[in-house]
């Protein structure tokens, strides 16, 4: 696309920039509104992108709001990761943040002015009962025997439930709609149920919680929400939530608008499915760097402009779809290859001894932090008589396809000289523990005088001067495509090779104080980033390997 090349509209900023020639609105107001219930995850991220975008793009504004209807599921730890989420994808909320419950006074008050409307009623039927009371798409329901309760005895009965004078589940606010209506939202939804759990906001001044349904819109409309904008899934809530904003006297009347939700395949995305890997301690937490949550891709090393990136790229339509997790990993590739600094890490170490070398002499390489980067500006890497290259790095004979290091045969140390192997070294076992060479003289950043040019190009580190870590190489959680498509256990398609630690591998010197911005690209290994959590020890995260090598398992 040109520099004059406009990008397509997608048809919520036609509808967008139709209102604001209209004159319908005069400025667009968004909101991103997570429920604290789990952590975010890669769906999440999109409705963060289009929410906090689309007011940047417009020059609105966009609130961040905690729907926190349920505090049995909800946790103090879940609102500090969303918050941390939405500031690390770039992203800034207008003003203070909001939670439903600071709503909760007027929601109280607006179910009392349902029920002197004769549109809500207190139902003693129990969960299953209104289950079955509500019949199915080919039956219409049967009305509560409940229903025409008086307006003085729903009041009564109302405010008992609120003095917490009935158990759990002993009975339920509902407003009155239809039970023959086609639309099973509208048959008669409980809007508020009993809960005897303390709120991480309001503490114990409330034992009766509103529903989302009701609590959505109004939070919306209280706070002139202009354009309400949700996943496909909300479709069917529609005509509740405009039949609240029809009902109650509230100050503004926003809009509901669907799009698409965001399906990558190898994932689950259900909160509760998230959470029973937590428990079961297949991962080691929700910002496990396999996870598909925002803080655990964080933690494994995507960026945020890589996300931002591939929620773009996957356009915002009508029409559910499950995209190829490939191309995600095809957005955070191409990021990190134009952004991330290289350095060299030996992940399976092999010493090499240069033999004509001398033992104390110490060379200082130079060599670019970015190939294709000058601005950037080198790193220096010290040469020592004695190396480490990765054990897959040499073989005692090969064919020509081998571009390492042979015996008798040369190879080129990046940045550094051409060496030629001259014996293997082997324990009692018969493994090579080390590897008898010479450099050739005079061909840093030259070839050889004699003519003879080296094979190929293999990192190095020195083995007096580097840098103890570990290294966790993760892959994919999930060996199937679908893993919980059909009813399918999810728990059965678990990659056994999902991480791999590997110890005593050895880093160049510079990694001592590693960016926690950005991934490394440890050359011809793959993207690597300081992990978060190390407990004391140097561990890096393989973000993604250099290329896509589940196309050929597939």
């Amino acid at each position: 696309m040109t520099d004059t090349e406009k990008k397509p509209l997608n048809f919520i900023e036609k509808i967008i920039e139709d209102d604001l020639a209209s004159g319908k609105i005069t400025q667009l107001h968004t909101r991103f509104p997570p429920e604290p219930n789990g952590y975010l995850h890669i769906g999440h991220a999109k409705s963060i992108c289009l929410n906090f975008g689309l007011a940047k793009k417009y020059g609105g504004t966009c609130n961040l709001r905690f729907d926190d209807t349920n505090p049995a599921k909800e946790e103090i730890e879940y609102v500090e990761s969303i918050k941390e989420d939405v500031k690390w994808l770039g992203f800034e909320w207008h003003g203070d943040i909001r939670y439903t419950s600071d709503y909760f006074d007027q929601l109280y008050d607006w179910a009392i002015y349902l029920i002197k409307e004769g549109k809500a009623y207190v139902c003693d039927l129990n969960a299953d009962e209104i289950r079955e009371y509500r019949g199915n798409l080919k039956q219409a329901g049967k009305e509560s025997p409940y229903r025409n309760r008086s307006v003085e005895e729903n009041l009564k009965l109302f405010e008992k439930m609120r003095a917490g004078e009935f158990a759990e589940g002993a009975c339920s606010l509902r407003v009155k709609i239809d039970m023959a209506h086609p639309n099973m939202q509208m048959r008669d939804p409980v809007i508020y149920r009993i809960k005897h759990t303390d709120h991480h906001q309001t503490g114990d001044k409330w034992c009766i919680y509103p529903s989302y349904d009701y609590a959505h819109g109004q939070g919306d409309a209280i706070e002139g929400i202009t354009h309400s904008i949700c996943t496909l899934e909300f479709v069917e809530h529609r005509p509740l939530y405009d039949w609240f904003i029809q009902n109650l006297p509230v100050p503004h009347t926003p809009h509901q608008y669907e799009f698409s939700r965001l399906n990558v395949n190898y994932s689950v995305t259900s909160k509760r499915k998230l959470k029973q890997l937590v428990d079961e301690n297949i991962v080691s937490g929700w910002d496990d760097p396999r996870m598909p949550t925002i803080s655990g891709m964080r933690r494994r090393g995507f960026t945020p402009k890589s996300i931002r990136d591939f929620v773009d790229s996957t356009g915002v339509t009508k029409v559910d779809g499950v995209v190829d997790v490939s191309q995600l990993e095809f957005a955070v590739r191409e990021d990190l290859n134009t952004n991330a600094p290289r350095a060299m890490c030996v992940i399976h170490p092999l010493k090499v001894t240069l033999t004509n070398y001398p033992a104390d002499k110490v060379e200082e390489m130079s060599a670019p932090l970015h190939p294709q980067r000058e601005e950037l500006g080198t790193r220096t890497l010290p040469f020592t008589q004695t190396l480490y290259i990765d054990k897959a790095d040499f073989q005692e004979s090969a064919n020509k396809k081998f571009k390492r290091l042979v015996l008798n045969k040369r190879v080129r140390l990046r940045n550094a000289y051409i060496i030629e192997a001259d014996e293997a070294i082997k324990d009692e076992n018969g493994n090579i523990i080390e590897v008898k060479a010479h450099i050739i003289e005079d061909t840093v950043g030259k070839n050889p005088q004699d003519g003879i040019k080296a094979k190929g190009v293999i990192h190095w580190v020195s083995a007096t001067q580097n840098v103890d870590c570990d290294v966790h190489l993760y892959d994919r959680l999930f060996t199937d495509k679908a893993p919980d498509a059909g009813g399918k256990d999810f728990m059965e398609s678990i990659n056994p090779d999902s991480l791999k630690i590997v110890t005593g591998c050895k880093a160049e010197v510079n990694l001592a104080e590693p960016r926690t911005d950005i991934p490394y690209q440890f050359e011809r290994e793959g993207y690597f980033f300081a992990d978060s959590k190390s407990d004391g020890k140097r561990v890096f995260n393989r973000t993604i390997g250099l290329r896509d090598t589940w196309a050929s398992r597939s």
